[in-house]
């Protein structure tokens, strides 16, 4: 459900379906209910009293936080990650951003945003910091799709894109400082194309 969550086949605000869930993973209502409770817990569910769940929304404060946040746990991990990530670490996330580079040019968006993700999430994993890794996945699962699969305009996507590519030398030669700053306004940048997507009243827009 996390999964259909991020991914973004269940939408902001959508009922959840137990029926349909049930048999789609083939189970009964008990472990299902039960996962129900956990993802609300998470923030991704809202229970309705008498009326089963919906995916939550984010209105526009929350998400300003969210960003912040995020932002910070992002910056956080790149200036630790340029103290501990192995050369090998080093390595796969260059050639993930050559790919990704490569799919952009294609303009092949699903792999782009694919490998955008993986990238970031390899920086973190790279910080050997467990408490910063829960706390970045419990926030970041919520605006997941959104912050991976959309991008409004052309500037925009190509702003990212060489904020990428800055990226690299800095975390070669361990520049935590200088990584962490950019980063943190990376992350910023987001906030217009996230808040696109969710609209003023937390439902979400069709992305580009």
């Amino acid at each position: 459900m996390r999964e259909l969550i991020n991914e973004g086949e269940l939408e902001p605000r959508a009922r959840v379906n137990e029926s349909e869930l049930t048999e789609r993973f083939g189970i009964s209502r008990t472990p299902l209910r039960e996962a129900i409770k956990i993802l609300a817990t998470e923030g991704l569910l809202e229970l309705l009293p008498n009326r089963g769940a919906r995916v939550a929304s984010i209105s526009p404060d929350e998400l300003e936080e969210m960003i912040e946040v995020i932002a910070g746990l992002e910056a956080t991990a790149c200036d630790l990650a340029c103290r501990t990530i192995t050369d090998e670490e080093l390595a796969e996330i260059e050639a993930k951003h050559q790919a990704m580079m490569a799919a952009w040019q294609a303009r092949d968006e699903t792999s782009y945003f694919r490998l955008n993700r993986e990238i970031h999430e390899a920086i973190m994993l790279a910080s050997r910091n467990t408490k910063l890794r829960s706390l970045y996945l419990g926030l970041t699962g919520r605006i997941q799709r959104s912050r991976y699969s959309a991008h409004q305009t052309e500037a925009q996507w190509a702003q990212a894109v060489e904020e990428h590519e800055r990226m690299i030398p800095l975390l070669r030669a361990r520049q935590g400082e200088e990584l962490a700053g950019l980063m943190r306004r990376h992350i910023r940048s987001k906030k217009p194309v996230i808040a696109a997507i969710y609209g003023e009243e937390g439902t979400e827009a069709s992305p580009r």
